[in-house]
């Protein structure tokens, strides 16, 4: 009886490791700063470069935001400038939802912070090997955008 559960818990473990590993595979590259005085300065522009050696697969990349119930609106505005390896560079405003109108919260949550992934591009990929450097602003009408805690950034591959 006990060499039948040995052998047993000899696959289990295995296989666990694999699960839990397997689950990270896909994520190319991950980053996120911390926002100074969990207030958002519009002259603080977080700056991310991911390094690509794949030019084949495609890709999905996504905004992590993290804010507390001190943010003052229910959207967020954001000027994203995107520079490949050969220096050409692309920036798109883009507008995000962060709760709904009766101030509900999308994303999850836990007491006062909360965590929402932000999609900015899906299937893409990226054609040149090398850095491509990702330049977040927000463009809010307030210049220091108090509530948000950290700003990231991941990218997946498909």
């Amino acid at each position: 009886m006990k060499i039948k559960e040995y052998k047993t818990g000899k696959f289990i473990i295995p296989v666990l490791i694999f699960i839990l590993t397997a689950c990270g595979k896909n994520i190319l590259y991950t980053d996120s700063v911390t926002i100074a005085g969990k207030t958002w300065e519009i002259t603080d522009i977080p700056e991310f470069t991911f390094n690509s050696v794949d030019t084949i697969s495609k890709t999905n990349i996504f905004f992590n935001i993290r804010t507390g119930s001190d943010f003052p609106f229910r959207n967020i505005f954001l000027f994203v400038t995107a520079i490949s390896p050969d220096g050409r560079s692309i920036t798109d405003t883009l507008e995000y939802e962060l709760a709904d109108e009766k101030g509900n919260w999308y994303g999850k949550g836990i007491g006062d912070i909360h965590e929402l992934n932000l999609p900015y591009r899906t299937d893409v990929f990226f054609p040149l090997k090398g850095d491509y450097i990702f330049k977040i602003q927000h463009g809010m009408r307030t210049t220091d955008l108090k509530g948000v805690y950290d700003f990231g950034i991941r990218i997946e591959r498909l």
